[in-house]
């Protein structure tokens, strides 16, 4: 198994990130996540809900992906740029205690506006409100890439790459594999060369309403090589070679969705660079998706999750 980044100072966490084969770097926007839930449905001008529960936690998929991959026991990175404060000092312990090496993050920048996202969580569903600030990736990202202590790259915004879209080129010449994650963004999905702008990833990850958008410029398998459509409570496909794949999602009590696709996204790459099947693949990440949905927060409280990883890796054979 490879080894675990183990939780403590920020330089310990570093140390032991170089090197191991199937190290993963995530990179993107880190929000702090206000979640409100229990929601009997979404507000409408002029009216107002109240919610039955409200958790702060760190969020964007870039670091929900990491802390799910550290959280299997796979050597996990995020380069990203820290929320400014308030929000900074409200998310220290969760980030701290992630196992995740944040040594590769950068502060804001001093009076820099904090990037939050509300998100509305009403049954199996959620809406999200959000306020970017400041780059999408941290200084020197380049030159980390370049130092060959990662194996795989995971973008957690498809609008990251659109901001830097030269970290595919950085990340292949360092022979990383890459993976993106879409995350919905209007004026990204509405440009006609995303192909282009994606050429050389491995793995696509949209859900299935970014799936449908997409699809209106392109096929799906113009995008990668490998294109995973997360369908919520319908599973998960996978599209290679011109076959498709489809597996049922796990059962579970749904306590609230956010960071849901961002954990199977997860799961299917910690199976993916075992190079596992891609039934194994879509298993694997729709297990840790049932792990997310379970708990409140993207990966607020999640501690170990090495067991599940065993019993899965077990099964796979």
């Amino acid at each position: 198994m490879t080894p675990q980044a183990t939780p403590g100072t920020v330089a310990g966490r570093a140390e032991a990130a170089q090197g191991p084969s199937g190290a993963i770097l995530c990179v993107g926007r880190l929000y702090c996540d206000i979640v409100l839930s229990d929601l009997p449905g979404l507000p409408v001008p002029g009216q107002e809900v109240y919610a039955g529960r409200l958790t702060v936690a760190a969020g964007g998929g870039a670091y929900i992906t990491a802390a799910y991959c550290a959280a299997l026991g796979r050597c996990a990175s995020l380069a990203a740029v820290l929320p400014a404060e308030p929000f900074g000092s409200a998310l220290a312990a969760e980030l701290s205690g992630s196992g995740v090496d944040l040594g590769h993050c950068q502060p804001a920048s001093e009076g820099a506006d904090p990037q939050i996202t509300v998100a509305m969580v009403t049954g199996d569903d959620r809406a999200f409100l959000t306020r970017r600030a400041g780059p999408a990736v941290p200084e020197g990202l380049g030159a980390l890439l370049a130092t060959g202590r990662h194996s795989h790259m995971h973008l957690g915004e498809l609008a990251t790459l659109a901001e830097e879209p030269g970290l595919v080129r950085a990340a292949k010449a360092a022979g990383m594999s890459v993976s993106v994650d879409c995350s919905w963004d209007d004026a990204v999905l509405a440009r006609d060369d995303l192909p282009a702008l994606l050429q050389g990833v491995d793995l696509f990850l949209p859900n299935a309403m970014e799936a449908e958008a997409l699809q209106r410029h392109a096929p799906l398998s113009a995008y990668a090589p490998l294109v995973v459509i997360k369908e919520g409570a319908e599973g998960a496909r996978a599209l290679r070679d011109g076959h498709e794949i489809r597996r049922p999602a796990t059962a579970t009590r749904v306590v609230d969705t956010v960071g849901a696709g961002d954990a199977f996204n997860a799961g299917f790459l910690d199976a993916w660079l075992a190079r596992l099947s891609l039934t194994d693949c879509l298993d694997a990440g729709h297990a840790a998706a049932a792990e997310a949905l379970a708990r409140p927060g993207g990966a607020r409280g999640l501690g170990r999750l090495a067991a599940l990883r065993s019993r899965l890796q077990s099964a796979a054979g």
